[in-house]
């Protein structure tokens, strides 16, 4: 989380919402420039309790989309080419609205208030004890009942001659699911022609609260149908992760990474140490640790990167995050039918959840992820594709 001062806050605010961008619109298509190829259009998508919900299309030149509904700022769907140009959804979730309000395990939902989880549903701000709903017994997981992944947000669509995209606005309201204070919440999803996805969070409060905002795209990079992830390469530029106890919160230590199964420094098969005697893995039923990253600065970082050898296709995560959790898929069972009909069983996505580390808030040799008025929260992070 990038603290700034006020000054700067209130440019780079000013830089944040100054892009070029176009009005909403009904159904109606925004043609693409002549020069960039970029191209947004809008449909109906369904009804929530909220009112009406929409799912936006954006495109490139290089044949890239991305499908994002304005119901929990939810990726529905990314389409990359792989190493002969053939196009194939490299995300899981669903075809429906009707789908998604039925319940679904955080499938490319915009997380918040508080992104992972925090242990016994209760922290503390100078002080006064908040509660928030338990909802992963015996933990807050991704902000509650009703995170930020399941509320209607403001949409509006934007068009520069070097991105396309959808910025998404709300406003959660002072103790909405038990946080304190008014936050103004402002999240952009953006692509190029350079086959990069950036997601650029930005948010203030009128009073202390704590905000840790990511996304939760599960990958499968030889196709979202395509069985699962554990052939893909991981590496993850990190030392060190923070080990849990048996209910997935941190214990506050930060744990050498060598020697384990946790060091992913060179590219592993995300599936060769799966099967070794480990505590950790045995408490996550898998990977589903937080990474502590090796930067060097604030600024925006290569940080991770996952091949899948059959496709030819590679992602590459840059952030401004000082943390990135690392799931494998181990909680999906064949119970949730994807796109096409098709059950999501076991491992057949991952995520790269970029991050302030989970419990943060109760754990004082981390981060703070506290944000006061008068300061803003910003941070970045870009998926990046290409083939080799």
């Amino acid at each position: 989380m990038t603290r700034l001062s006020s000054l700067f806050c209130l440019i780079s605010l000013c830089f944040f919402t100054a892009c070029e961008s176009g009005s909403k619109s009904d159904n109606s298509k925004v043609k693409p420039s002549p020069k960039t190829g970029l191209n947004i259009s809008e449909v109906n998508f369904g009804t929530t309790s909220d009112g009406p919900a929409k799912l936006y299309t954006f495109s490139n030149k290089n044949g890239m989309q991305v499908k994002l509904t304005n119901y929990g700022g939810i990726i529905s769907s990314i389409l990359a080419p792989d190493r002969d140009g053939q196009i194939a959804d490299v995300v899981l979730g669903y075809d429906s609205l009707a789908s998604y309000l039925a319940g679904s395990p955080y499938f490319g939902g915009t997380i918040g208030r508080y992104g992972n989880r925090i242990a016994k549903g209760k922290f503390k701000i100078d002080g006064i004890e908040y509660s928030i709903p338990i909802n992963n017994e015996p933990n807050t997981l991704h902000g509650g009942n009703r995170g930020f992944d399941k509320r209607l947000w403001e949409a509006e669509m934007i068009k520069t001659e070097t991105q396309v995209g959808v910025e998404l606005t709300r406003t959660s309201a002072d103790m909405e699911e038990g946080y304190p204070g008014n936050l103004q919440v402002t999240v952009r999803y953006l692509l190029n022609n350079a086959n990069e996805i950036s997601m650029e969070y930005l948010a203030t409060t009128d009073k202390k609260t704590v905000v840790n905002l990511t996304n939760h795209c599960y990958f499968n990079l030889a196709g979202a149908d395509s069985g699962t992830i554990n052939n893909h390469e991981l590496q993850i530029k990190a030392s060190s992760f923070t080990p849990v106890d048996e209910t997935l919160i941190p214990t506050g230590e930060i744990r050498s990474v060598e020697g384990t199964p946790f060091d992913f420094r060179q590219a592993t098969a995300i599936g060769a140490r799966l099967e070794v005697e480990n505590e950790q893995l045995k408490f996550g039923g898998g990977y589903d640790h937080n990474f502590v990253l090796d930067r060097t600065s604030e600024k925006l970082e290569l940080v991770a990167s996952v091949y899948e050898s059959t496709s030819g296709r590679l992602m590459e995560v840059l952030t401004q995050e000082p943390g990135l959790q690392f799931y494998g898929g181990n909680f999906l069972d064949g119970s949730n039918i994807g796109k096409g009909g098709k059950p999501y069983e076991f491992r057949t996505g991952f995520c790269l959840e970029t991050q302030h580390f989970p419990d943060a808030p109760n754990q004082a040799d981390f981060a703070s992820t506290i944000l006061e008025p008068g300061q803003t929260y910003q941070t970045k992070t870009v998926y990046r594709f290409t083939t080799k």
